[in-house]
Order: structure tokens, then C-alpha cells, then sequence
């Protein structure tokens, strides 16, 4: 058949050129185009996307495409057409903090530096993503950092704890895996011998390890000569090697490991070229910890009474008043500390009339459970009170709470005694102090709170400033690290990326910031939250180490997502502003811009989708009206048909699709309307390409400019062109 075409092809042209001498205008056949090919010729006429940028855009404009570092890094096909059409670039995840920080600590730069140098190298801009966000964190190693921390002894005092122990005494076969040598069992004795070659074999497996601790490996062994040998520890890919020693006579001899990094490891034997038999009775795998003690942890807060810090743990009840925290008297306390007032009225009703609430309201104690409690204390007259055990402030449980109660003076005193939670008190949350048992009107004061529950163990939990201090610590390092790396070609960063939830949870009229308490039970297992050690001030801390680490003239943005919301007539965005002017009340912490994360999507329903319009363009407005800069850091689109169902690439229709590149057009053309040219720091399309169906982002939706692997130009191709050049 194959030959039979080219023969009929020969006679056609042949046919074709014979007629073509009598009249060169006579076409034996014309073959007419496929419409979804017509439709789609008009983007040939399009030029790359950056030279459509707009004369009137302001001079930081830039447009940025996202892209996967390691495809960037190839200088392949997706190299040449994103330079080609953008002069920015943001990494998906390559510059996170999760993709660079090992479980020990290490910072691994490397991918990092290659994507700069290849960015470099086209001369083009690299927005960097993200110097602080909740999500993708090591939280294995955070956690760790944090984690109660072993009770400081004398070393001599510490126990050797076994982890796991090989007794070849109970076996007649070697039991692990052969790595080309197998030793004998003789008489519940492993035997090597040196087989001629170089050789190891297995000696311990599946030992459950920890980083942070150190580990010896103990043998009863001996040789048929004096020598040395390689102990091997760790996991495939992960091991350490330290040399034992072996005589002639039975011995125990060790080796420790400091720096083992796997959570489950084996132990190798390593003889190598040891050309003496080997004998082992038993190889033992340990580590020392400290003996278990007693020791106080501190439930209250902030028991200093700091500025800024929670006065949750401190109830004042006046009478004919609502229960209020109490208000810091700043350096009115003993020695300059801080301290609180409480007024008492005179000729009371009840001893109870006014109140001092020692309050846990996240810990219930129970009765008989040991603690011990101190504070200064001093009044404006001589008074007594009592104490009671209540649950939350105001539910009486007990009469009596404290073993003796403090007898007040003029002067300040210290007061501290240890007791056992009366049985009568179990399930309580707060010590309540009467302060009406004078007839009197007194004024109360208290300073420097501690509350403890007495514990047992060798670990004692941080408490929150060592907490914070450590985390401030890992930070500084995390972001000096980064700004290192980057060598001042990085100019423009997320220094805090989604800090905010969807809900105003506290009712103080913004969203509330994201921390554990409002995460689901999958963001809780893979996230971490940097403010719920660090408060709010972590965003400041981020700032503050980007300026001091960074290139001059670096512009830092606070980005997120659904600022564009119709659903809550953009209320996220409205918050973070606020949160941003609260970021920067303390005079020093300056954030540049705003980013905004622009995941939207086209609707079919002309209803719907004239409302996301609308939020678009006040989402612009209220941007503006801040003097920021504004970058859409990540903006694509998918598509929603009539009945709100996603429509996926392979059903998406010529109509929809040019439906999509009007919403581009609009989208881009109302930015440079709206936000002021000096305000205008760029738009980065974040998926220029349509994803594949396997993709965890927008997986089979048409969301590129381009199909897959920049095969061809879009409709939205164009509407984004359109956009740009204000045309």
C-alpha cells in the first residue's frame, strides 16, 4: 500500500505540473483547514510575552512565571521559554525552608545556588519563595530543638540505658542479611575469618535511634591477633565509622557514635582486611541518660508580668466589677519587677466580695497531685485573707487551699510554700484569694506568680522564653543561611507567607493569625507554627533578620491567599492590612508590599462570575489605597462551568477557553488601572503551563497559557498579552 501512495503521489504532481504550464492559478484540490486550527492561528502573530509589557507599567514592574527549580536548572525547554517571555522567576519549592533543612539541623544551599547561578546566566530575576510559612518546615527537627530537654547532671551519675542486644549464645545460624560474607555460629559463637578479599557482615539491626542522643556499641570479643577494625552505625546512606579494638583475650570493648542521624539503624562489623579469626559472645547497642529525679515546671504564662506578655493566668474580681485581668503596674514590684493591684472594698457583705484568681485554665489539677507555688506580696495596710480552691474563677470548690495563708503587710515579702491539691479541690483550675476579710478598703498587690506542679523524669520540658529563644535562634540562622546563598542577587521575597486564617475567631474585628489551635488534624500532623511560640512577633523577627542579612534595598512582602474573596467582601485582606499596621506600630519593622496569591477561576455562571470581578478590582483598590507595593505573586486559572463542576483540559471548550483569556485580559489590565505605577511591583503567572493530570497542583485542569510542555500557545495566551499591553 505504502508503495501504491508514492506511485499515485508521482502521477498527481506530474498531472499538477502539467496543468500548471497552461495556467499557474489552477488547483486540482484544496484541502480546508480544521476550525480548532483557524481559531488558533491568530497567536502565531503574537510575540514573546515580556514585550507587551505596557509603557505606562511602573518602573519595578516585573513579570515572573513559577517554575520547578530542577527543570529550570536543566537549561532545557522550559529554561529557554521562560526567559524568553518573563524576566522573573519564583521557585515552587526549592527556596523553602522543608526542601533545605535536614533533620538534623544541615542546611543543604546547594539547589539553591544552582538556581541562581542558572538564573543568573539568562539575566534573569528570581523572586524568592518563602522565608517564613507554616506549611513545609522541617517540624521534625523544630520539634526536636524544643523538646523537653535532659536534667543537667554530673555525667559519673548517669545510667547506661540498653537499646538493643545480639546474644549469638541462643543462636546456630547467623539471623541477618548476607552482604557477601557469612560468619559461622559455633557453639553460640559468631567466628569470622579473613575469607581473602575485603569483607563485612551485620551484627545488630533495627535499633530505634534518636539524633540528639549518643550511642555505644559494646562487644565480648576477641581475635586471634591484636588489631583494629571498622564499627559502622546508621542506615543506608547515612552511616558513621569508628574503629574498635580487638586483643587475644576475651574483653568487652566499645565505641560511641555522636552523630547518628536515622531514626531506625544497624550496626556492621568491618574487618575489612583483618586477616585474624574474629570471635563476638554478644554485641550490645546503649545509650546514657540521666536518672529519673524530681523537679517543678511552671503552669503560669507569664509570671514576670511582662509587657505584651498573656495576663490570662491573673483574675481580678472588685466588687460590682467584671473579672478582668489583671493590669500591669510596670516596675512597681519588688526590685523593679512588675506587678498588679487589687482594690478591696470596706464594710463587705462577704470575705469573698473581692477576688485574686491564680488561674490555669488549660490544666485541671487533680487531688492528692504535688506542687509549689511563690510570689511577693504586700498591701496598703495590715490585712489577712483567705484562700479557696475554685475551677474557673468564681466555681467554689474548697474552703481551704493553701497550707498557710500570707499575712499581708506595708512591706513586700516572699512567700512560697509546697502542698499536695486537696481531694475536695480535684479537677480545679485556680486559687482564689479573699481579699475582704478586713473590713477595711485595702489595696492588694502581688508580684512574680509561679505555680508548679511537682514531676518525675529525667527530661524537663523548656519553658516558653526558652522556647522562643531557641526558635528566634533557628531562625536567625535559617534566614542568614538563606541570604548567604542567594549572595544579594535575590531582591525581592515573601518574608511571611498565608499568616492568616479565614475567621475572625477572637472578635477583635480581623482574622486571627494561623496556629495549632485553629488547624485541622492533617495540618497539625505536617505543620508548624512559628507564632504560637514566638506570638505575633515572629513576622517582626522574620524582618528583622531579612534587612539585617540581606542586600540593601531588599523589599519584603507579607503574602496570601483569597484576598480577592467575594464571599467575605475581601475581609482577609482587610485583616492582614490591619495586621500589617499592627506589624509595624513598634517604629522599626517595615514591610514593602503586599502579595497576593490569585488562584482564581473563570465562571460560567455570568452571575458568579460578575461578582469575582468586582472583588478583583476592590481587592486592587484596597491594595492601593495602603502606599505598598503590590505583587500577584501566583496567579492561575481554572474553570468552572454553569453548574459550579470543574471542568478538566480534555473537556474544556474553544468557548470556555476564550471566556478565560478575557478574565486575564481583565485581570492584568486592572492592575496596571488601579494600583499607581510606583506602587506596581510585577505579576508572576504561576503554572504557564496546563497541568498534567498527575500534577498535586490544579492536577488536569487548563490552568497554563500554554499546553503541556509549552507544546502550544492558548487562548489565554493571548488575553494575557492583551492584558499587558493595555490593548
Amino acid at each position: 500500500m505504502k508503495h501504491k501512495i508514492n506511485i499515485l503521489g508521482t502521477i498527481l504532481l506530474f498531472l499538477a505540473l502539467s496543468f500548471s504550464c497552461v495556467d499557474d492559478t489552477t488547483q486540482l484540490f484544496n484541502v480546508e483547514k480544521p476550525e480548532s486550527v483557524a481559531q488558533k492561528e491568530y497567536l502565531n502573530d503574537y510575540d514573546v510575552l515580556k514585550t507587551y509589557i505596557s509603557n505606562s507599567a511602573g518602573p519595578n514592574f516585573k513579570l515572573g512565571a513559577g517554575v520547578t527549580a530542577s527543570d529550570y536548572v536543566s537549561q532545557g525547554l522550559t529554561y529557554r521559554a521562560i526567559n524568553s517571555n518573563f524576566d522573573r522567576v519564583t521557585a515552587g519549592n526549592a527556596m523553602k525552608y522543608g526542601s533545605i533543612v535536614g533533620d538534623d539541623g544541615t542546611m543543604n544551599f546547594g539547589p539553591v545556588v544552582q538556581f541562581i547561578t542558572a538564573a543568573k546566566a539568562a539575566d534573569t530575576e528570581i523572586y524568592g519563595h518563602t522565608l517564613l510559612w507554616h506549611a513545609q518546615q522541617n517540624k521534625k527537627y523544630l520539634e526536636k530543638i524544643i523538646d523537653d530537654r535532659e536534667i543537667e547532671i554530673d555525667p559519673d551519675a548517669k545510667l547506661d540505658v540498653v537499646d538493643k542486644t545480639t546474644d549469638f549464645s541462643t543462636m546456630s545460624s547467623f539471623p541477618f542479611y548476607v552482604m557477601g560474607y557469612e560468619p559461622e555460629i559455633i557453639d553460640g559463637v559468631l567466628v569470622s575469618n579473613f575469607p581473602g578479599e575485603w569483607y563485612q557482615y551485620f551484627v545488630v539491626d533495627g535499633v530505634t535511634t534518636d539524633p540528639i542522643k549518643e550511642y555505644k556499641v559494646t562487644a565480648m570479643i576477641r581475635a586471634s591477633k591484636e588489631g583494629a577494625f571498622n564499627v559502622q552505625m546508621g542506615n543506608w546512606g547515612a552511616t558513621t565509622e569508628k574503629q574498635i579494638s580487638v586483643s587475644t583475650d576475651w574483653e568487652e570493648q566499645f565505641v560511641t557514635f555522636n552523630t547518628i542521624t536515622t531514626e531506625s539503624s544497624f550496626v556492621v562489623f568491618q574487618p575489612g582486611t583483618f586477616d585474624g579469626e574474629i570471635e563476638v559472645q554478644w554485641v550490645r547497642v546503649s545509650h546514657s541518660e540521666a536518672p529519673s529525679v524530681s523537679f517543678y515546671v511552671n503552669q503560669l504564662e507569664n509570671s514576670e508580668m511582662l509587657v505584651g506578655g498573656s495576663m490570662d493566668n491573673f483574675v481580678v474580681r472588685e466588687k460590682g466589677k467584671a473579672d478582668v485581668s489583671g493590669v500591669i503596674l510596670e516596675g512597681e514590684g519588688p526590685d523593679g519587677m512588675n506587678a498588679i493591684k487589687i482594690n478591696s472594698i470596706a464594710n463587705p457583705e462577704n470575705a469573698w466580695d473581692t477576688q485574686f484568681f491564680i488561674y490555669t485554665p488549660d490544666k485541671a489539677w487533680e487531688g492528692g497531685e504535688k506542687y509549689r507555688i511563690s510570689f511577693w506580696y504586700k498591701a496598703s495596710a495590715n490585712a489577712n485573707v483567705e484562700s479557696q480552691a475554685h475551677g474557673d474563677p468564681g466555681a467554689y470548690m474548697h474552703y481551704a487551699m493553701l497550707p498557710s495563708n500570707p499575712q499581708f503587710t506595708t512591706e513586700w515579702q516572699h512567700y512560697e510554700t509546697t502542698g499536695s491539691i486537696p481531694g475536695e479541690g480535684a479537677g480545679m483550675k485556680s486559687i482564689a484569694f479573699n481579699l475582704n476579710v478586713s473590713t477595711d478598703a485595702v489595696t492588694y498587690y502581688f508580684a512574680n506568680i509561679v505555680w508548679e506542679t511537682e514531676e518525675t523524669g529525667n527530661k524537663i520540658p523548656l519553658t516558653p522564653q526558652e522556647k522562643a529563644d531557641t526558635l528566634t535562634y533557628a531562625l536567625d540562622q535559617w534566614i542568614q543561611g538563606m541570604m548567604t546563598a542567594a549572595d544579594g542577587y535575590v531582591l525581592a521575597w515573601d518574608v511571611v507567607n498565608e499568616a492568616l486564617i479565614g475567621e475572625d475567631k477572637d472578635g477583635d474585628g480581623k482574622y486571627d493569625l494561623r496556629s495549632a489551635e485553629h488547624a485541622s488534624e492533617t495540618e497539625l500532623a505536617n505543620d508548624f507554627y512559628w507564632g504560637d511560640y514566638l506570638g505575633d512577633e515572629y513576622v517582626r523577627l522574620a524582618v528583622k533578620f531579612a534587612r539585617q542579612y540581606g542586600p540593601a534595598g531588599i523589599k519584603l512582602f507579607v503574602n496570601d491567599f483569597n484576598l480577592e474573596s467575594d464571599w467575605d467582601d475581601n475581609q482577609k485582606l482587610k485583616s492582614l492590612i490591619k495586621w500589617i499596621e499592627h506589624w509595624e506600630e513598634d517604629g522599626e519593622t517595615v514591610i514593602d508590599g503586599i502579595g497576593t496569591q490569585m488562584h482564581v477561576s473563570y465562571y460560567m455562571n455570568p452571575d458568579i462570575q460578575a461578582s469575582k470581578e468586582a472583588h478583583v478590582v476592590k481587592m486592587f483598590e484596597l491594595m492601593a489605597a495602603t502606599g505598598k507595593l503590590v505583587v500577584v505573586t501566583e496567579l492561575d486559572m481554572g474553570l468552572v462551568d454553569e453548574n459550579s463542576d470543574k471542568v478538566l483540559t480534555v473537556n474544556a471548550t474553544d468557548e470556555q477557553l476564550q471566556a478565560m483569556s478575557d478574565y486575564y485580559k481583565f485581570i492584568v489590565q486592572k492592575y496596571l488601572e488601579i494600583i499607581p505605577a510606583s506602587q506596581q511591583a510585577g505579576i508572576t503567572h504561576w503554572c504557564p503551563t496546563d497541568s498534567p493530570a498527575d500534577s498535586s497542583w490544579r492536577g488536569g485542569e487548563p490552568v497554563g497559557l500554554w499546553t503541556e510542555k509549552f507544546s502550544t500557545r492558548k487562548h489565554t495566551y493571548a488575553g494575557f498579552a492583551d492584558g499587558l499591553s493595555g490593548n
